[in-house]
């Protein structure tokens, strides 16, 4: 039997939060952020776990990069800040028998934090990738992820949760999780 305290591909769900048009031109990092929410959803879906997303008031921030919308599932359009209290993802998560969930995406201090605490908050433990996430300013995040860490959520690297998805080597999946790693250290 595995921990309770790891990811498991068939009880964690990815959700991205708001990788946007007009948004990630401000985020310090942004193209290593974007890099690691791709191999974050390509991941979930060699290894088949559950993904959404979500764009914020879309009309004013624009639709989700073109990279990343070209691999995600159609973005769950919303004005509130927290999509841990989204009838939408909530029953998505749930009908999948999902308990736990890895958030990636921006801003930090905002969208990402909130979401992490309401859906902690509705019994779901909650991971985020730290290094698929990001903020406009570097104090607003580090303030953020110490707040989440703080108060329960667990706070992982991409590289990380690709493996512990994974599980073991040996398999087809474990080849092509490798292969996202190997292409990440080359860039």
């Amino acid at each position: 039997m595995r921990s309770p305290f790891l990811m498991g591909r068939t009880d964690t769900g990815l959700l991205v939060i708001d990788v946007q048009e007009k948004l990630m031109p401000a985020i310090p990092g942004r193209e290593r952020i974007l890099s690691n929410i791709l191999r974050l959803a390509q991941g979930a879906q060699i290894l088949g776990l559950p993904i959404r997303s979500t764009e914020q008031y879309p009309k004013g921030l624009g639709k989700t990069l073109p990279e990343l919308a070209a691999i995600l599932p159609v973005p769950l359009e919303k004005v509130s800040f927290s999509c841990g209290i989204l009838p939408e993802i909530l029953e998505f998560f749930r009908s999948k028998d999902i308990q736990k969930i890895l958030v990636a995406g921006v801003e930090a201090h905002v969208c990402v934090l909130q979401t992490a605490l309401d859906l902690a908050a509705r019994e779901f433990q909650v991971f985020v990738a730290v290094d698929a996430v990001g903020s406009r300013h570097e104090r607003d995040m580090e303030i953020a992820l110490g707040r989440m860490e703080g108060l329960g959520i667990v706070l992982t690297t991409t590289e990380s949760a690709l493996f512990e998805w994974t599980e073991k080597a040996g398999t087809p999946e474990f080849k092509q999780i490798s292969k996202l790693i190997v292409e990440s250290d080359k860039k």
